[in-house]
């Protein structure tokens, strides 16, 4: 188990729309990721899909670099339509 690549496990639940993601394990390769992570996360079959990445193949942002990665979006206004008036009768936006 030592050598066994790492796996991010995600869940797509009944009522979900989106997957989540709810762990990691290891195993030999996806095959078996995939039955131990229907094993481990729907045991009380909450799942409908289930999603395993192999934790080598993903790419994080580093949070030292969060300030010019998500401040660029503050400079434009039109993306939060905060400036507009809206009718009583609108309850939720």
């Amino acid at each position: 188990m030592k050598n066994w690549p790492l796996y991010e496990i995600f869940i797509r639940s009944k009522q979900g729309l989106h997957h989540k993601h709810v762990g990691s394990l290891h195993a030999t390769d996806s095959t078996m990721a995939m039955e131990n992570a229907r094993d481990v996360y729907t045991r009380r079959q909450e799942g409908v899909s289930i999603w395993v990445v192999e934790s080598k193949h993903i790419t994080a942002s580093n949070p030292d670099d969060s300030e010019e990665l998500f401040d660029p979006a503050a400079d434009k206004v039109y993306r939060h339509p905060t400036f507009y008036d809206l009718p009583d009768e609108l309850k939720h936006m």
